[in-house]
């Protein structure tokens, strides 16, 4: 019998390098990937923790498998990923229907684990964190594949502890790989004919720094910006307390550093910040705008915020749109608040009305609008340099590729340009995208 495998993955870059190394791992021991869960004899959850709502969305994804099991005993259900590491056993107790419960360090366990339940007809659970030398041994690396633009995971885990957030609990402490490794995967990968790196962690501006002797990520970023045959870099996700002066002078001295970096501020008020164990004020933040944009003026912003933080008054939240004014994003990602277990803001008190909170982030929401509007329109009329990555979901013979600052553009095209950089004018732009004419 053909065995074959489903895989579905939540969530931010780290949880989709891990979902490339599930596939990679189950072809390795004789499985095949497939894109319909009912012709599947394995299928596999990769999922997020960060939010509540990512929490429903992968439950409510996992029910939607329980009739193929009624239907299949023989079918073989698993949870990976952030939710299956906070949540452990208690995953097989609340669902009987599910098989294997895998965590964030134990990826490379997978087959063992699936091998167990297709022998023994056992259910499993693996959701121990590793020590770091064992953790430094497994980084991620796959230098297969046909793309053009990779992820490079430079770093794992982190030591912040912001009062919101999960990632330290479900990821654990923050590790940075050797620089040695991470250029020897970089060459491989530009001698592959990957054009575009994006190095990624939980905080890359933190890169080295609980290493003796490592390099720091401004150094990190240079030596990746020596090699041949890489002609775009960009990294993410970035903490604004541990952006360093000779990170800022990287935009203005990399020629292929994209003019583009996400920097979470989470919120305008210092007083929010503070609760939210942020390390970093109101004032800080503007001032590492302002020499951001002193060091490379055409760099464009984007950012996280969250809505409704425990104690966030009408004037807190006014601070937060008086920054999304000055600042003016291309994008934000926003959201209402959500408690998560185990964290030191699950224990605040919260009088806030949700319906105030909701009202909140759509005031928010509509200014935001207006300035990204604002912001992709201006491109009109320019001539933008692309990469192209592949064909576009538009279809019609539609191509599309990323401008240097991380905007998708569809525009007229055919296959054999993917790969390359090619000068496209913006003819329209839109909420998500942009459209454009091949120049030349």
């Amino acid at each position: 019998m053909n065995k074959t495998f489903y895989l579905e993955t939540f969530g931010c870059q780290m949880n989709v390098v891990d979902s490339e190394r599930i596939v990679a791992l189950l072809i390795g021991i004789g499985y095949g990937q497939v894109d319909d869960p009912k012709s599947a004899s394995l299928i596999l959850l990769n999922t997020c923790s960060i939010r509540d709502k990512a929490v429903r969305k992968a439950y409510g994804h996992l029910g939607r498998f329980k009739p193929l099991k009624d239907k299949n005993p023989d079918l073989m259900i698993g949870m990976g990923g952030c939710i299956a590491q906070q949540e452990g056993g208690a995953l097989l107790d609340e669902f009987p229907y599910l098989d294997l419960v895998f965590g964030t360090h134990n990826v490379h366990r997978l087959p063992e684990l699936v091998q167990q339940v297709e022998e023994n007809r056992v259910r499993c659970e693996e959701t121990e964190f590793l020590d770091m030398e064992t953790r430094l041994r497994l980084f991620p690396s796959r230098t297969g594949g046909d793309e053009v633009s990779r992820f490079v995971t430079v770093m794992q885990g982190c030591d912040n502890f912001c009062s919101y957030c999960v990632v330290p609990y479900v990821r654990g402490r923050e590790i940075s790989r050797p620089s040695r490794e991470i250029l020897e995967e970089v060459h491989a990968l530009a001698g592959q004919g990957v054009k575009e790196v994006t190095l990624i962690g939980q905080n890359v501006n933190s890169y080295g720094t609980r290493q003796s002797g490592e390099a720091s990520f401004a150094e990190l970023l240079e030596q990746v910006n020596a090699v041949e045959g890489i002609e775009r870099i960009r990294f993410t996700t970035s903490h604004p307390k541990d952006i360093s002066p000779e990170l800022i002078s990287c935009f203005g001295r990399l020629e292929k550093l994209c003019k583009h970096l996400h920097l979470p501020v989470q919120s305008g008020s210092s007083n929010v910040l503070r609760a939210m164990n942020r390390g970093y004020t109101r004032e800080h933040y503007l001032d590492l705008v302002a020499r951001l944009r002193e060091t490379c003026p055409d760099i464009r912003l984007t950012s996280d915020i969250i809505v409704g933080f425990p104690g966030e008054t009408e004037e807190d939240f006014t601070a937060t749109m008086t920054l999304l004014e000055q600042v003016r994003y291309a994008e934000i990602y926003s959201f209402i608040f959500s408690s998560r277990k185990g964290t030191a803001a699950a224990d605040l008190p919260d009088e806030t009305p949700a319906a105030v909170k909701q009202e909140r982030f759509e005031r928010m929401l509509q200014l935001q609008t207006e300035i990204s509007r604002t912001t992709w329109e201006q491109d009109v009329g320019q001539v933008c340099s692309l990469l192209v990555e592949g064909e576009s979901k538009l279809g019609d013979g539609q191509m599309f590729g990323r401008t240097t600052w991380n905007r998708i553009v569809n525009f007229p095209g055919t296959p054999d340009l993917v790969g390359q950089f090619v000068d496209v004018r913006i003819t329209k732009s839109f909420r998500n995208s942009q459209l454009g004419e091949l120049q030349g």
